[in-house]
């Protein structure tokens, strides 16, 4: 009984000792909280100072983590994107020179970037491993002759095609692979603007790949393009591509559009399809249905997979249906879009009227053609020296315009008041690095200027070889004065609209003009005031010889050939024929030539052999194309047979050339 209440009496006492002492207590436990709470602060801001070290844009946020001997440690990290695969394909080097640029600029976000040519890749194997690899995939694809991919493109554009036709792959074939679509093309080209890039694109939607955001074209055409040049429409879309990477890497996913429907968001939970239904509507040019259906944004392609399922392949007899959904949801963007669109339509008139029209010559092309050797005169002519003009002044001898009509050429000058042409010829000793167009679209210099000009360069190249050895004296004070204006240095020199007062000006400084004009203005050629000698380039003899070797951009260009042959007949002056032959392309057509020499009635008819310009990705032309001067002589003696009104009247071998005459010329 007395340990009883011992044991009583002693859990008493700590018991009012407890009490007595509460505030103590009380105290300890709320140190203790307090401690427990700088722990957990000072371990959350230690994990973010490990984080922030490693500095790697693609790495999401820390999802779990714990302490281990006072230090933060890392449990698992979520990549978003772990690279950048830029495709590009290329015919003269511009796309393949942008996928570089974007490679390093992709780099330097700390970013593992790779550039792949389209014809080293195979997409049979490779491609659907992109669809689990988190890299986004860049295609920078340009569009050649008659809307077809590229050489080192066709390939994969043929296996992307036959993939989306093939059953047995399905329609979620490419799901999980992200990619954006950079196309470089000429607006010029309107039925082929950019084909090669709106298919890839297409082609890879319906394989249920995503967008990360809308397609960009580039546009040659520094007229219509919209920032002005094909390299500046690069680095506006490059410059929003590399900020739509940086947003992707942090995980963050589509802004709301603001255009959800039911009250649901569709940027939730999914990866980036980026919708700007003004700018993808207003650079597309949308000519058929079946570009309708296919060329939308995204939310005509989330009203089609409401239409059909998301998880089920489409049936034929629901294609109707969906389609005619989509081109509703079309009807209804366009009627919210159309007061805009009208309003920019009417300033872009405005503004034309007002002459605020872009300069032909672009930054990089003023730098190319400077670097060939140039001397650019305003913003669309030029003048270079020829080599024959230096041969001369050594006192050697000329070229075949001084065999054939007595010019001289130490007082030649050779200058063109239109850098633009409205052909792409295979033989183009230019390698294609001049502007095209159709008509006049830039701003335009006064014919007074670009003569002044012309003159003053030209006599400052010849100043050059002022004490080179080997120079007349006398043969270079009379280069100091033209006396003849060969106006066939590049381009198409009657495109320009002052053409007649510039003409008028060389006269009237006694400079006689020879003029080249590639047969597409016929209404041009007949408002045209008399030059010394008018010249019309002959390089076919049939349509489709025409098209394989000037590749001319007007869809009508058999009948504006036609047209302008007939215009020269018309022509009260000397006129002539230009053949440019083209081993194994048209050199098999002397009747056909015959009937166009008919049509025309031309003075003089010149003949001469293709010159090789060395190797260029713009043609496919090779030393085997270029005739020996002995075929070229006997294509003349062939040809001359056949039009009993003309004859052989001379001939220049070092220029691989032949003239023909018509007899009423013989002196």
């Amino acid at each position: 009984l007395d340990v009883s209440m011992d044991t009583l009496n002693f859990f008493y006492a700590c018991l009012m000792s407890l009490w007595l002492h509460r505030f103590y207590i009380y105290s300890s436990v709320t140190l203790g909280i307090s401690i427990w709470i700088c722990i957990q602060f000072f371990t959350s801001k230690t994990r973010k100072k490990v984080e922030k070290f490693n500095g790697n844009p693609a790495s999401a946020e820390v999802t779990e983590g714990k302490l281990v001997n006072g230090y933060a440690t890392l449990k698992a990290e979520e990549v978003y994107v772990a690279g950048v695969k830029i495709f590009y394909g290329s015919q003269t080097g511009t796309a393949k020179r942008f996928a570089k640029g974007l490679a390093e600029a992709v780099i330097s976000l700390n970013l593992p970037a790779e550039v792949i040519n389209m014809g080293d890749y195979d997409p049979d194997d490779n491609l659907v491993e992109e669809t689990s690899s988190r890299n986004v995939c860049v295609f920078l694809v340009a569009t050649y002759t008659d809307g077809q991919p590229t050489e080192n493109a066709a390939w994969f554009c043929k296996w992307l095609e036959e993939t989306v036709n093939d059953f047995r792959f399905g329609k979620m074939y490419l799901k999980g692979l992200r990619y954006a679509v950079f196309g470089l093309g000429n607006s010029v080209y309107v039925d082929h603007y950019n084909t090669v890039g709106r298919n890839i694109d297409r082609w890879l939607w319906m394989l249920s790949a995503s967008r990360i955001m809308t397609r960009a074209e580039g546009d040659c055409n520094v007229a219509q393009s919209k920032h002005g040049s094909m390299e500046a429409d690069f680095e506006a879309w490059k410059t929003k591509f590399l900020s739509r990477l940086q947003a992707l890497c942090k995980g963050e996913k589509k802004p709301c559009s603001g255009k959800c429907k039911k009250g649901k968001c569709k940027s939730q939970g999914k990866q980036s399809k980026e919708s700007s239904d003004h700018e993808h509507g207003a650079s597309e040019y949308e000519n058929t249905e079946a570009e309708e259906f296919f060329e939308t944004t995204s939310e005509e392609e989330s009203n089609a997979e409401e239409a059909g399922g998301t998880n089920s392949v489409i049936d034929v007899e629901d294609l109707g249906k969906i389609m005619s959904h989509m081109k509703k949801a079309k009807k209804k963007r366009e009627l919210e879009e159309g007061g805009g669109r009208t309003s920019l339509s009417q300033e872009s008139a405005g503004r034309k009227e007002e002459g605020e029209r872009r300069e032909m010559i672009t930054e990089a092309l003023r730098e190319a053609l400077t670097k060939q050797g140039y001397k650019l005169i305003g913003s669309h002519s030029g003048v270079k020296l020829c080599r024959w003009t230096k041969s001369m002044l050594r006192g050697r001898g000329g070229c075949y315009k001084h065999t054939f009509y007595g010019i001289e050429s130490h007082r030649c000058m050779e200058a063109t008041p239109s850098l633009a042409c409205a052909n792409k010829c295979v033989f183009c000793w230019r390698h294609h690095t001049n502007p095209v167009g159709t008509e006049w679209r830039w701003k335009m210099d006064q014919p007074e200027m670009i003569l002044q000009e012309a003159i003053e360069n030209h006599q400052n190249m010849i100043k050059q070889f002022k004490g080179v050895s080997g120079v007349k004296a006398d043969r270079f004070e009379e280069a100091m004065t033209a006396k003849h204006c060969a106006l066939s240095l590049v381009g198409e020199p009657i495109m320009y609209p002052e053409i007649n007062r510039f003409l008028k000006l060389l006269h009237q400084h006694n400079i006689s003009s020879f003029l080249v004009t590639n047969a597409q203005f016929p209404e041009e050629i007949r408002n045209l005031e008399p030059v010394t000698q008018l010249y019309v380039s002959v390089d076919a003899s049939t349509k489709d010889s025409l098209k394989k070797i000037d590749r001319p951009l007007f869809k009508d260009f058999w009948q504006r050939f036609l047209d302008s042959l007939k215009a020269l007949s018309e022509k009260q002056q000397r006129t002539v024929y230009r053949l440019t032959l083209v081993k194994a392309w048209n050199v098999d057509e002397l009747k056909a030539y015959a009937e166009l020499v008919s049509l025309g009635k031309p003075d003089f008819i010149e003949v001469k052999g293709v010159t090789y310009c060395g190797e260029s990705s713009a043609s496919n032309l090779t030393m085997a194309n270029v005739p020996w001067h002995e075929e070229v002589v006997h294509f003349v003696q062939e040809l001359a047979d056949l039009i009993p009104d003309y004859e052989i009247a001379c001939e220049h071998e070092h220029s691989n050339c032949l003239l023909i005459a018509h007899k009423k010329v013989r002196l």
